[in-house]
């Protein structure tokens, strides 16, 4: 594929603290998180030009994560908070994916697994292992409605800083 005409990042949401008993969608950030978090921040920073959009699980811990990755980027983009992102299976995200406005050319989608891991998998064809903070960078040939229907390839994906995403080769 040569240069994608849309860039897809998932972004899993950082380690969260199981020690309260709030509500699954209130669970916050562990402290490991909040440390995590920012190593991502700083990744795209440095290996991606710019995004246009996040979209962000409603859950506190995605929130969490994305004010914390946003932080480190030099012009964070817009947000829009999805509550269809929270526990979403690879279906569901697929259909915010080909939601997405055309204007939009790189994207950040912040979310859950199993739903973020088999999405990527979905689109490129490959397994793609997801932990807390990790990301994964897709490219797709066409449009966000062509999502799933395109190639798409796996352009970089791991957990910043010590298993920075790697470039697929």
């Amino acid at each position: 594929m040569e240069g994608p005409a849309r860039t897809l990042i998932l972004l899993r949401h950082a380690k969260s603290d199981w020690s309260g008993d709030e509500a699954d969608p209130d669970r916050p950030l562990a402290k490991r998180g909040r440390r995590q978090a920012p190593d991502a921040g700083r990744w795209l920073a440095e290996h991606m030009e710019g995004v246009d959009l996040a979209v962000v699980s409603s859950a506190v811990r995605a929130r969490q994560t994305w004010d914390l990755v946003s932080a480190e980027l030099p012009a964070p983009p817009p947000t829009r908070s999805e509550d269809r992102a929270y526990a979403a299976s690879a279906d569901a995200l697929l259909a915010i994916v080909r939601d997405l406005p055309d204007d939009a050319t790189t994207v950040v989608l912040v979310g859950h697994n199993p739903g973020l891991e088999d999405l990527a998998s979905s689109l490129t064809g490959q397994l793609v292992s997801l932990p807390t903070s990790a990301l994964a960078v897709i490219g797709l040939a066409g449009e966000w409605e062509s999502a799933g229907t395109v190639d798409a390839d796996l352009m970089a994906w791991g957990r910043p800083p010590e298993g920075a995403p790697s470039t697929h080769g």
